[in-house]
Formats: structure tokens, C-alpha cells, sequence
């Protein structure tokens, strides 16, 4: 049997402990030797707490009992993002997550949509999204997963603390054999002639060697910017916010969506949990000062502020490579896109499971550190070209950013995306990357892009009959999302964080 792979991980918060607890969860016993290196001096960013669908698959394939962990994270239920003011004043659509019409028809229904609108039916591609209406209705149940149905249409997300997270993962990385080292790092060691690294060197005096580091150092990026000169690719041209105040509120709606609305320099986001709300503004510093979008934030507030506006700076862009020799950048470490659409979480997820199946011996094989830093390009790039889209697709003219976000020129590959669907409704699909075209078609249309024409598959159906069956389809969604629970007593019995406190609490 091989000796197993040394992998040392620096810095934890949610990037760290998802790393470590990946990694010994999914790698067969014997194969690697895990330990991580963080100080509790250094603090992390933390303001992490809206995921998207795909966190779930992860808790499920490292063994987490979902309402052990919901109830560890205070968390609550998500099923898409409500987007207010961002296409015009007033305007207010919500990105779900879940398909548009009935399942089998999902790769045609817009075509369906755009033909009936011209026909003149008067609707929002959202009414014909379970996800939508449930999350409208602040209701939720888990989807039916064993028959078709309305109710198995869609997937959900959590609000969670990001902090209570990162202690829930560490604690179930820890009991399967993840060694924890306390610790600032004094100087990093790397190999004379290869440049590789070879050591930590800890204030303690201790070194800790490692085959194959993994840089969780936030937006320092200690292993793979500072030490091994991976360069940065600045993407603040057209993703300008550069700052986000963050601050917590006593317990609003527990409604079961993330809520963004467009402010005068960027925009605010609001996410329920069971314990307190989370906001913040995400701004640019180019049209607000710090003060003032403190004051603004501050004055937008549903409930009490509790505690005061936290600032956090940053850069859109990312590392041009996020394996250089024998390190790997996860999280902060290897970039940072705005958390628009909640991808930061969904980030450090994707690059531990791609990772593992390209995990190296003792020595590293250049051919997968190309292919996961090729993956790992396509992930960046699409959710780059997403994000943009949001600030481009805007009629606003009231405020600098949003005029000067109309203006700019974006990525080619994004012009084409939306020239394809303004001429025809065609929504490109991939297999590498986050959004699909239910999330494209969110966007496109609840910005007020609504094609020209549709495929000729849609022509199918007559006219009287299909706007009668897009009536009826609509009307079914409404009436079976109000049989759901509401939300916060569907979290009552699923997963109510108090009720279990109270529990252990007992003599």
C-alpha cells in the first residue's frame, strides 16, 4: 500500500472546515492524512449565510443529518433569491430553484410562455414556478421525491450561520480524524530546487511538512498569492461594488428566500434565519462613502439593529490559476465574486469535490493540476458572466452605478448569451457551471428581457388551447403551494433550533 498523502490545510472558517471535512469523509481511510492550521487570533469574513441547492448534495455525500445541522446553524429553508428595483423602480421578480412549467417540459416551456404572452396572456414566467410561488406564499414542505409532480419540481438551499457552520464541520471533521493545530504561520518553506512547498513554520517553533497544501488563508492568500506568486485577475470593471457592511437584526418573516434590492451605490441583501436576520449593503466606493451606506443600511432596517455595521473590503476577480505546484487555493484564497446569487459557499464546494477525483501522489502530476485548474476557469467565468448580467440588464438612470453599469462593455461571451436570447429565446446550456437556463430565464426575463421570437416546437399546440392550459397550469401551482405549511412551522417540527437548546438544557 502507498504511503499516504500529507495534506496540510491553512486557515479554517467555512472554506477550511468544508476542505478538511471533505476530504476525510470522502477519501477512503489510509489514503490521506488530514491536519489543519488555523489561530482563533485571526478572525474570518463570516457573512456567508445564503447557499445555494448544490450544498445540499454535499452535506449528503459527507454523511450530515440535515436537521442535526439546521438545528447546529440556526439555519432556515431557501428556495430562491427575490430580486427588488434591479430592472427598473418597482420591478420585483424572484430567481427559483426549481423549474418553470411542468418538469418534462422545461427544455421548451418559455417558447410556450413567449407564444402565449403574444397571444396576450397577461403573466410572469414566475407564475409557472412552484419554487416561486411556495416562497411568495412563505410556505414550505421538502419535495416529493419518489412520483412527478408540482411538488417535485424543485430543490432548496439553507440560511444558516456561516460561523455555526464552520464549528458544526469541525467538530465533524475532528471525530474522523482531522488533526487540529493552534497556530500563526512565521515563514513558509518551500523546496530550493523544485519551489514546491515543503513546510510550516508556526510562531510556536513547530513545523508541519505536508505533501500537498491546501490555502484556505482568505483574501490573504498566504500559500498561493504571497508565497508562489500566483498572479490576480481583476474583474472590478464590470462587477464594480468593491465593499459590503454587514450587520445582523432581531428575527423578521422567516420567509424561505434570500431578498436583494438595488440601493442608490449597489445593493442590500436581507436573509431570515431563526435567530436573527441577516443584512448587509454590497457598494461601491466609487458612488458612497463608507458613512453613508452605513447610515443608509442602517435606515433600511425591518427589524432593530443588533450590534453595528461590520465593513468587509474586496475585489472581484480571481487568482489566474488556483493550483500552482504543490497548492491548491480554496475560497478567498483563490478570488472572490460578490455574493449576489449566494455563490462564495457553492465556490469552495466545487473545488474540494473536483479536487478529490484529481487528488496526486506524493509528487504532482502537472496533467491534473491543468485540468482542475481548467474546471475550475469555466466555474469562475460563467458565474462572472451571471453575475454581470444582472447589473448590465438594468433600465435604471437614477443613480451613477446603474448608468454607468448600462454603459459598460462586458465579456463577449456574455454579449452572445444575450443577443441569443433577445433574438430567440435560446438559453445556452453546459455541463461545467452553476446556473442552468431556469436561472438565466429568471434573470433575462424578470429584467424585462422578453424574446422576440420562439422555436417553432411551441406552434404545436392551438392558440385558444394553449393560453387555456397555461391558465390552468398557473392556477394549480397557486392552489397547491397554499396546502404547504407555512414556513416557520414547517421549521417548528423539522428542525427549531430553541426547542432543541431547551432540550439539552435540561438537568
Amino acid at each position: 500500500m502507498n504511503e499516504p498523502l500529507n495534506i496540510v490545510i491553512l486557515g479554517g472558517g467555512t472554506a477550511g472546515w468544508m476542505a478538511a471535512a471533505g476530504l476525510v469523509s470522502l477519501i477512503p481511510p489510509g489514503r490521506c492524512r488530514v491536519r489543519l492550521v488555523e489561530s482563533e487570533e485571526i478572525g474570518i469574513v463570516g457573512v456567508g449565510e445564503a447557499t445555494f441547492p448544490e450544498i445540499k448534495n454535499f452535506n449528503d455525500a459527507i454523511g450530515v443529518d440535515e436537521a442535526e445541522m439546521m438545528r447546529a446553524t440556526q439555519a432556515a429553508f431557501k428556495l430562491g433569491i427575490e430580486f427588488v428595483d434591479w430592472g427598473f423602480e418597482g420591478s420585483r421578480y424572484i430567481h427559483p430553484f426549481g423549474v418553470h412549467g411542468p418538469a418534462n417540459m422545461a427544455h421548451i416551456f418559455h417558447h410556450l410562455w413567449v407564444r402565449a404572452r403574444q397571444l396576450g396572456l397577461n403573466s410572469d414566467i414566475e407564475d409557472y414556478s412552484f419554487a416561486a410561488q411556495a416562497a411568495r406564499s412563505c410556505r414550505f414542505e421538502l419535495p416529493d421525491a419518489h412520483r412527478p409532480a408540482i411538488n417535485s419540481a424543485y430543490t432548496y438551499a439553507y440560511h444558516f450561520d456561516a460561523g455555526l457552520y464552520s464549528r458544526y464541520l469541525r467538530g465533524l471533521a475532528e471525530g474522523r480524524g482531522v488533526i487540529r493545530t493552534e497556530g500563526k504561520v512565521q515563514r513558509v518553506a518551500q523546496d530550493p530546487e523544485t519551489g514546491d512547498i515543503s513546510s510550516l513554520e508556526l510562531e510556536s517553533g513547530e513545523t508541519i511538512s505536508g505533501d500537498l497544501f491546501i490555502d484556505c488563508s482568505g483574501f490573504r492568500s498566504l500559500l498561493l498569492g504571497e508565497t508562489l506568486g500566483a498572479g490576480w485577475e481583476d474583474w472590478s470593471k464590470w462587477l464594480v461594488c468593491d465593499r459590503a457592511l454587514a450587520v445582523p437584526s432581531e428575527r423578521d418573516e422567516l420567509s424561505p428566500y434570500t431578498r436583494s434590492t438595488a440601493m442608490e451605490a449597489g445593493w442590500r441583501w436581507r436573509i431570515p434565519l431563526q435567530h436573527r436576520t441577516g443584512n448587509g449593503y454590497v457598494f461601491s466606493s466609487h458612488f458612497i462613502d463608507d458613512d453613508e451606506a452605513a447610515s443608509s443600511l442602517l435606515r433600511s432596517l425591518e427589524t432593530k439593529a443588533v450590534g453595528e455595521p461590520r465593513l468587509l473590503k474586496f475585489q472581484s476577480g480571481r487568482r489566474v490559476v488556483n493550483w500552482k505546484n504543490n497548492c491548491v487555493a480554496v475560497g478567498l484564497a483563490s478570488g472572490f465574486l460578490e455574493p449576489l446569487e449566494s455563490t462564495s459557499i457553492y465556490l469552495v464546494q466545487i473545488a474540494i469535490m473536483q479536487l478529490i477525483p484529481l487528488l496526486p501522489s506524493k509528487t504532482v502530476d502537472p496533467r491534473l493540476r491543468d485540468e482542475f485548474n481548467r474546471l475550475m476557469d469555466l466555474q469562475y467565468e460563467r458565474i462572472r458572466d451571471f453575475l454581470i448580467l444582472h447589473y448590465k440588464l438594468t433600465s435604471r438612470d437614477d443613480a451613477e452605478i446603474w448608468r454607468y453599469c448600462a454603459a459598460m462593455e462586458v465579456p463577449d461571451s456574455l454579449t452572445r448569451k444575450i443577443e441569443l436570447f433577445r433574438h430567440s429565446g435560446i438559453i445556452e446550456r453546459y455541463r461545467e457551471g452553476l446556473f442552468t437556463p431556469i436561472s438565466w430565464l429568471s434573470v433575462f426575463t424578470g429584467q424585462g428581457l422578453i424574446p422576440e421570437s420562439y422555436s417553432p416546437l411551441a406552434d404545436a399546440t392551438p392558440d385558444e388551447k394553449l393560453v387555456a392550459q397555461m391558465d390552468q397550469f398557473r392556477s394549480d401551482l397557486r392552489d397547491r403551494a397554499e396546502e404547504m405549511l407555512p414556513h416557520d412551522r414547517f421549521i417548528d417540527r423539522y428542525c427549531n433550533a430553541q426547542s432543541a437548546a431547551a432540550v439539552e438544557a435540561r438537568p
